[in-house]
């Protein structure tokens, strides 16, 4: 795993939500292939809002300050987690998901039907699925499964 720093990040300039809507957007790319170019275009407001306004905000960042993924909980519920793709598969996700369930006891999350990498990521760190909605927040006809952590994979 490369060296990792995880921060709460309270004031957000432009900047920062400029570079983390980068790594949504690099991410979703890599991961949610039932979306075309235009539903990730017409997300991006909806996301930029969500960082902007989400109650914690959390971002692992590399050694010279740069983001290399990030998490958002509002209370008590993980509502984003996105980790830029160069970065998949070396711990990152865990990293992040590990501090916000010990750190503010994080047990809730939403993932698409539609992505089975976050399906398969989440029940490996403990969580499970314990309802289903047919369409998303926005209405949208991608099905989303309500997952809530129930025992404690996430120090294996």
């Amino acid at each position: 795993m490369v060296d990792v720093l995880i921060e709460q990040v309270i004031l957000r300039n432009s900047t920062d939500i400029e570079k983390l809507l980068y790594i949504w957007e690099n991410s979703v790319k890599a991961t949610h292939l039932f979306l075309t170019q235009d539903d990730i275009k017409m997300l991006i407001p909806h996301v930029e809002l969500g960082i902007e306004g989400i109650d914690k905000l959390i971002v692992a960042k590399d050694k010279l300050g740069e983001p290399l993924g990030f998490i958002g909980v509002e209370n008590k519920k993980i509502e984003m987690l996105f980790i830029s793709s160069e970065h998949f598969g070396k711990g990152i996700g865990k990293l992040l998901i590990n501090y916000v369930i010990n750190t503010l006891e994080a047990n809730l999350v939403d993932v698409n039907e539609q992505n089975p990498q976050a399906l398969e990521f989440y029940k490996h760190l403990g969580f499970e699925v314990y309802d289903r909605s047919e369409t998303d927040e926005q209405g949208n006809p991608f099905p989303i499964l309500h997952m809530k952590f129930i025992k404690d994979k996430s120090v294996e």
